[in-house]
């Protein structure tokens, strides 16, 4: 155990390099705020939170995740970086599946701090879960939207899934279809539950029909933290 604890602390001590920008393009970076592709972490506290961050960038378009900024924009670094970026490195790999690729950048911030840069681009493996128990079980994914990761719902999961592996989708017309553009002529979205209740169909089929027409481009989906929207592509 003790040996396998020494490695990962070597492989740890090697991952980060040097920042690609320095401390008045980090400063620029900061002042604009957290956004879909920027979030902020004071410390390494809470690991399993903060790698939550990590998976909903790889989930969406990629992001930057700064450990050692605060949400006020303060920028007082990290006195123990080596540490810090142990403890998320460790839960980025144990924690997260399947595996994710990302870049560790340290920058110094003065008085022996630096601020940790992890930069995630977007995965081709889609879609990334947090798994925190042990048995694979309770695996959670999550999406970034604005400044939130949010969980993701079944409908976005599969769409993670199957969007860049599916070609040439088809699909047949029917009533609940031509229900579904009608409504979405007059209405900007609609939810898989407003889709069912309209059509009279369960919600599971409300759910396929709608995951499917986002396959085929014919609609697009906006992830949302109470319902997600669907809107005409």
């Amino acid at each position: 155990m003790k040996d396998g604890l020494l490695a990962m602390a070597e492989k740890t001590a090697t991952r980060s390099r040097r920042a690609s920008i320095d401390l008045r393009a980090l400063r620029d970076l900061v002042r604009k705020g957290e956004s879909d592709y920027l979030e902020f972490k004071l410390k390494a506290n809470h690991p399993e939170k903060i790698i939550r961050e990590v998976v909903a960038f790889a989930n969406s378009n990629g992001g930057t995740l700064l450990v050692g900024v605060g949400d006020d924009k303060s920028i007082p670094g990290l006195k123990f970086a080596d540490e810090e970026e142990y403890i998320l490195v460790r839960a980025i790999d144990k924690y997260c599946t399947p595996e994710i690729h990302y870049e560790v950048e340290r920058l110094p911030v003065g008085d022996e701090r630096d601020v940790l840069i992890f930069r995630i681009p977007p995965s081709e493996g889609k879609p990334h879960y947090v798994a925190l128990d042990p048995s694979g079980n309770e695996r959670k994914a999550y999406v970034r939207l604005k400044d939130k990761s949010i969980q993701a719902s079944k409908e976005v999961r599969q769409i993670l899934k199957w969007k860049d592996k599916a070609r040439n989708v088809q699909f047949t017309y029917g009533r609940k279809e031509g229900i579904l553009m009608k409504y979405l002529g007059d209405h900007p979205s609609v939810t898989v539950e407003s889709f069912a209740q309209m059509a009279h169909i369960p919600l599971w089929m409300a759910s396929k029909t709608l995951i499917t027409l986002v396959l085929a481009n014919v609609l697009r989906i906006r992830p949302d933290e109470i319902a997600d929207h669907f809107v005409v592509a």
